[in-house]
């Protein structure tokens, strides 16, 4: 489509060539880079531009494109979401969308439907690994590219570290498309949301339909939320999986990791529909599908663990969904086919292949007096949004945050909890517990989308023992584009240093009275975060260029005086870098390796000396995926698919990796002569730090999603006690010597 009078010649320097379409919010040209490269460039329409909530969610899609950049997406190459008229360029994906195709040639079969079918599972994997929900997947946002299917527009994503968007009296999205929460309750959807959203591209696919079709959207949308969907003819062996992705409960659905393994367990051939008639209503016994040639496997249960009061939940809860009779068959194909040992949750004994079997843990100290295993489920401000909670541990308290938690105060010994506070707006995920003083306990507190003009996010201060608030003081929000981590206050000591709301300056206080202790301007034209080396406070910092553009590549450290808050010359750090904790009196750092602006691992560790301002950098011998932390003097990267790289920090030699059963762990964190990592399903991984040999595991105890990174470490060590963090805001605990194992 060539250009239109009036519209530009060219956008951020780019010279547009053709006109791609224009959609709700903006128009999408064809233009090339200065090498001749292909781009797209999506123009936000100038009525919206003056429009603040348009403007976020174009920031925020700027933000979710470029954290999912990959395969299956199209990779952002540049934006500029403050211009006077915001844009985004995109690599351009030529191919059409499958809107187009299905309405000139008609729906897809055989193995161009199952074909698609892991190409958009595989897709969909990886947006919600890279911790975004996309939220809008229908026919337009697909491009069928000559290498498979390609997702693209995240104009209503949210991103995992993002708040999600207030949109007060809209539902955003396309009705044959959304799931019955999106229609519901629109702030509090999910990536099994857009699971659903895939089986509906999938029966559309199919047969040219959705599978709740209507002439009018009003009562489209009634029949995604109450109706049963037209499957009839969907072919036979794909109806049964449609029929697990379209359960009205997203606990019913099966994750993007889980759909990909029953689409590749499909004949490569579909074959055609089956016929229209008694077999169109859903198939609820899916373990007799004719496909699945091997009996199902029941999942064994955890044992059970004593309920505690106040809601709590057992720790050996079952997971629950229809679908899980299909994949324990899937699952019993592969051990049976493969050699695979099968891992049983709950059960104790020996360890697994490779593992050391009942070796047990070093000694420690005693367990609390009473203790027994326990599991409880702390309700938030917001309970239709599935936190995660982060904890520290004094004496014999346990103090816990994050998402619509402020804070909360609960026993080691049985998990009873002695007071809550809750936080009334929608989280910033990523966000948790910011520390605790021997007096004091600080999170975070949203503003609920109501409330009258005041601070969006707060830090609280509560009194540990009654849970009183005692101060409160506006945040920042920058820290992450910054450090890569999502940190905006640490507690050093017995002060508190938090980052003012116009992202301005550190402001310290005491941590119990919230006397102002120092103040501390940011150098001009940069944004600084707080960054702890062990007790000593450093500074991190980026020009606000860099930090605006997403892309902070020539970060800076600089010392801070802990009587008077004065910050330090800065110490270049060349190229963008994520603190990860400290050695031998440096600040440890990874290096990350970027494609474009896609960021596709770590390949070097570089060490900063405050002291001598001395700057050593060491090359990994290969680029490491995944989530990074340290523990006792030891980098890890823990990778998507349950791999885990231990680091030397002073040479960057590989001690050890290890293949591990826990996909997308988060960690490390040491204790008891172990170093632990856990999933957001509450699974736990335990490894010997000499050699990363396994020295026990759990079986998952929530529903949560897999294969996510850059989460902060779920595992807290009480003394003896082992307590884990699982999606929903649930907490387990268990003796660290006698752990219950899968095996």
């Amino acid at each position: 489509m060539s250009l239109r009078v009036g519209d530009p010649a060219e956008i951020g320097g780019y010279p547009l060539e053709a006109r791609l379409g224009t959609g709700g919010m903006g128009t999408v040209f064809l233009a090339r880079t200065s090498s001749g490269r292909p781009i797209a460039i999506k123009l936000i329409h100038q009525q919206f531009a003056a429009d603040d909530e348009f403007r976020i969610r174009f920031r925020q899609e700027v933000a979710a494109a470029r954290r999912v950049s990959g395969a299956f997406t199209a990779a952002v190459v540049d934006a500029a979401p403050e211009a006077e008229q915001p844009w985004m360029a995109t690599a351009f994906i030529p191919g059409d969308t499958l809107a187009q195709r299905i309405a000139a040639e008609g729906h897809l079969g055989g193995a161009e439907l199952r074909s698609l079918a892991i190409g958009l599972a595989e897709a969909l994997r990886d947006i919600h690994r890279a911790g975004v929900v996309h939220r809008d997947l229908k026919p337009s946002n697909v491009v069928l590219s000559s290498e498979g299917p390609r997702v693209i527009d995240f104009g209503i994503s949210r991103a995992a570290d993002q708040q999600t968007l207030t949109m007060t009296g809209r539902v955003i999205g396309t009705p044959p498309f959304m799931s019955p929460e999106q229609l519901r309750e629109p702030r509090g959807v999910g990536p099994r949301s857009d699971v659903f959203s895939l089986g509906t591209l999938l029966v559309y696919s199919a047969t040219g339909r959705g599978p709740f079709d209507s002439d009018s959207p009003y009562m489209t949308a009634y029949q995604v939320v109450h109706e049963e969907p037209s499957l009839g003819a969907v072919p036979e062996a794909l109806r049964a999986i449609v029929d697990l992705c379209l359960d009205k409960e997203p606990e019913g659905r099966p994750s993007a990791d889980e759909l990909l393994v029953l689409l590749r367990d499909l004949p490569a051939d579909l074959g055609g529909a089956a016929a229209i008639g008694g077999a169109a209503g859903r198939v609820r016994d899916m373990a007799t599908e004719p496909h699945l040639a091997v009996a199902p496997t029941p999942v064994p249960a955890a044992p059970s663990v004593p309920r505690v009061t106040g809601g709590g939940v057992p720790a050996g809860r079952r997971l629950r969904g229809g679908w899980r009779p299909v994949l324990a068959a899937v699952a019993a194909v592969a051990v049976i086919g493969g050699g695979v040992a099968a891992l049983r949750a709950g059960d104790v004994g020996g360890g697994g292949e490779g593992g050391k079997g009942d070796s047990a843990v070093a000694p420690g100290p005693a367990l609390p007096d009473g203790f027994g295993p326990w599991g409880r489920t702390v309700k938030g401000g917001r309970e239709e949004i599935p936190d995660e909670l982060r904890c520290v541990a004094r004496g014999d308290a346990l103090f816990c945050g994050g998402g619509s938690v402020v804070a909360t105060r609960v026993s080691v010994l049985d998990g009873s909890s002695e007071w809550t506070a809750k936080s009334p707006g929608v989280p910033v995920q990523g966000l948790h517990l910011v520390g605790a003083t021997e007096d004091t306990v600080l999170g975070y507190r949203f503003a609920a989308e109501d409330a009258p003009q005041g601070p969006r996010a707060e830090v609280v201060a509560l009194d540990a023992v009654s849970g009183r608030e005692l101060w409160s003081v506006p945040t920042g929000a920058q820290s992450t584009a910054v450090t890569g981590r999502t940190q905006d206050a640490v507690v050093a000591g017995s002060l508190v240093i938090t980052v003012d709301a116009a992202n301005s300056r550190f402001e310290a206080r005491d941590a119990h009275s919230g006397d102002m202790a120092w103040r501390a301007e940011f150098p001009a034209g940069s944004q600084c975060a707080p960054v702890l080396m062990g007790a000593q406070l450093l500074a991190m910092c980026a020009t606000r260029a860099e930090v605006d553009a997403l892309e902070v590549r020539r970060p800076t450290i600089r010392t801070v005086d802990a009587a008077g808050g004065e910050l330090g010359g800065p110490i270049a750090v060349d190229g963008p870098a994520v603190p990860v904790g400290s050695s031998g009196g440096s600040l440890v750092l990874l290096q990350e390796h970027r494609e474009g602006t896609a960021l596709t691992g770590y390949d070097g560790v570089v060490r900063v000396d405050p002291a001598t301002r001395k700057v050593d950098r060491s090359r990994l011998r290969k680029t490491y995926g995944g989530t990074p932390g340290m523990a006792d003097g030891t980098v890890y990267v823990s990778g998507q698919t349950g791999s885990i790289a231990a680091l030397d920090p002073a040479t960057g030699r590989e001690k050890w990796t290890r293949q591990t059963e826990v996909e997308g762990a988060s960690g490390p964190v040491a204790g008891l002569g172990a170093v632990y990592f856990s999933s957001a399903t509450g699974r736990v991984i335990a490894l010997s730090p000499d050699d990363g040999e396994r020295l026990w595991a759990t079986g998952p105890r929530a529903d949560g999603l897999t294969g996510e990174q850059g989460a902060s470490p779920r595992v807290t060590v009480a003394g003896r006690v082992v307590v884990v963090a699982a999606d929903g805001n649930t907490l387990f605990a268990f003796d660290g010597k006698k752990p219950p194992r899968s095996r």
